[in-house]
């Protein structure tokens, strides 16, 4: 199937600006939904090829409508949180969309969908939510009946100069610069770079091999969390110590900070942890992407990091 114009939702996020930068040199034309448009129109209005649409894409008839004129679609969509503690957020934002956008694809002659999941996502035996409902997700992709090739992504944590991840512990250190205690602290991940990531996406954008397949996809090195967030104290220059909890205070913990305004760790994340995310097999290498290090790109951005304070960022992240 010839591709030349490509729908990305949540392409106005920190996946999302880098792939539609990096789609644009290919040459496609871009269609990024927005809920504000003037919000949004700073990062990506100079892209003389992608077309910014205000709209609701939660809104089946608004997503029907974007799609008019779309030969593919690319979902960055994604929430590591819910506002309450049940799982219908993540319902809505995993798997109603999807089923939605199938629906939308279909009226449209859509037949490629590619999907932003995560490692150990799995509908029934995900341990978190968040892991449930983008298994799900991937499960409705790959068992649909209207022709769409899907290519699922599934990342382990993905870093980057804005990524919630080394910034949100750089956030969490500045507020406990001298003691920090650490739940699920012996979790693994394979932090993989942003860029990394929309390379491989672009790459397999009009790939026929890269049609129902899921790509698992890891940074160089495997890292346990104590040592992730160890990294992000010694870049940002502080002498903190680091008090590793064990699991039933980690439980604890995660049951408090669920009230706190914008989670900056829930129960859901404290499931999700419970499995290490890292790779059986790295797929960056199927295109020949030689995975990034974060010692490459980690101590530029957190040298450069500038603290407002605790509660308005995790209140702008809410």
């Amino acid at each position: 199937m010839l591709i030349k114009k490509i729908a990305i939702l949540g392409g106005t996020g920190f996946v999302g600006q880098s792939l539609c930068n990096r789609l644009s040199e290919d040459g496609y034309k871009l269609k990024v939904p927005t809920r504000n448009r003037e919000y949004s129109r700073g990062n990506l209005i100079l892209l003389p090829n992608l077309e910014l649409v205000e709209t609701d894409i939660h809104n089946s008839e608004n997503l029907k409508k974007l799609l008019v004129d779309c030969d593919a679609v690319i979902n960055l969509v994604g929430i590591l949180n819910e506002k309450g503690n049940n799982g219908k957020g993540f319902k809505k934002v995993h798997v109603k969309l999807i089923e939605n956008l199938i629906s939308a694809c279909e009226i449209n002659g859509i037949r490629r969908i590619m999907q932003m999941s995560a490692l150990n996502a799995d509908a029934k035996n995900g341990k978190s939510f968040y892991l449930k409902t983008k298994g799900k997700a991937e499960e409705l992709l790959f068992s649909n009946s209207v022709g769409i090739r899907p290519t699922i992504f599934k990342p382990s944590v993905i870093f980057g100069k804005k990524d919630s991840f080394f910034n949100r512990f750089a956030s969490l250190l500045k507020v406990s610069p001298l003691f920090f205690p650490l739940a699920c602290h012996q979790t693994k991940f394979a932090p993989v770079y942003v860029l990394d990531v929309v390379e491989m996406i672009a790459r397999a954008v009009n790939d026929p091999d890269s049609y129902d397949k899921k790509f698992q996809l890891c940074g160089a090195k495997t890292y346990s969390l104590k040592d992730l967030v160890r990294y992000t104290s010694d870049a940002l220059g502080l002498k903190c110590t680091i008090i590793p909890l064990n699991n039933i205070v980690s439980r604890i913990q995660a049951r408090i900070f669920d009230f706190i305004p914008g989670k900056p760790f829930s129960t859901d994340n404290y499931l999700s942890a419970q499995t290490n995310s890292i790779c059986e097999c790295n797929d960056l290498f199927r295109y020949n992407i030689k995975p990034t290090a974060i010692e490459d790109i980690v101590p530029h951005y957190l040298s450069d990091y500038e603290y407002s304070s605790f509660y308005s960022k995790f209140r702008n992240d809410s």
